[in-house]
């Protein structure tokens, strides 16, 4: 995994956009961000996710193949919708298990952290984070999505709709107090 601030330059949302300015991991974790390491071709990933799955009470998953291939005529379509910068009001938990794709999320500062994310990477994006999500230049990625409850992907696209959300409003009041800092 890697993580910089994005470019903001125009062009292919899977291209790097790497600003060359680097951020350290613990960048994430002041934005409420968890993440985890559990290698798909190790024996222990199994048991640690299982772990991790009951320790955060995730009672759902499910694998998702994002192609071309695997999604036909909605694939352009579904990487559009994927890359609009949104929010959950639930925390979106995603492990990679083959290929590659960036995470962007906003800072406290509303500037845009590009997270790349491989196979072993297991993120935990808190709700209320604005977001959005892409694959890199290969257009191929396969994750396990775990779910506290049902699985649902229901996003809500950033507007002053959603700044007045009181799961929003919980999420910054985390930020702007420091409460994921640690």
């Amino acid at each position: 995994m890697r993580v910089y601030l994005y470019d903001n330059q125009p062009g292919d949302c899977r291209l790097l956009h790497d600003s060359e300015t680097e951020l350290r991991i613990n960048h994430l974790s002041i934005l409420g961000i968890l993440y985890y390491s559990f290698p798909p071709w190790s024996p222990s990933s199994s048991s640690a996710i299982e772990e991790l799955a009951s320790t955060r009470e995730y009672a759902n998953r499910d694998e998702i193949t994002i192609s071309a291939d695997a999604m036909g005529a909605a694939y352009e379509e579904k990487i559009k919708m994927f890359f609009e910068e949104h929010m959950h009001e639930d925390e979106e938990i995603r492990y990679i298990l083959a290929g590659n794709g960036f995470f962007d999320v906003r800072d406290a500062d509303d500037k845009w952290t590009r997270i790349q994310a491989g196979p072993a990477d297991l993120l935990v994006l808190p709700a209320g984070i604005y977001h959005r999500f892409t694959l890199d230049e290969a257009n191929y990625l396969k994750a396990m999505r775990l779910f506290q409850n049902q699985p649902k992907w229901a996003a809500l696209n950033r507007s002053e709709e959603t700044e007045k959300n009181e799961v929003r409003k919980k999420y910054m009041d985390a930020v702007q107090t420091g409460r994921f800092a640690g």
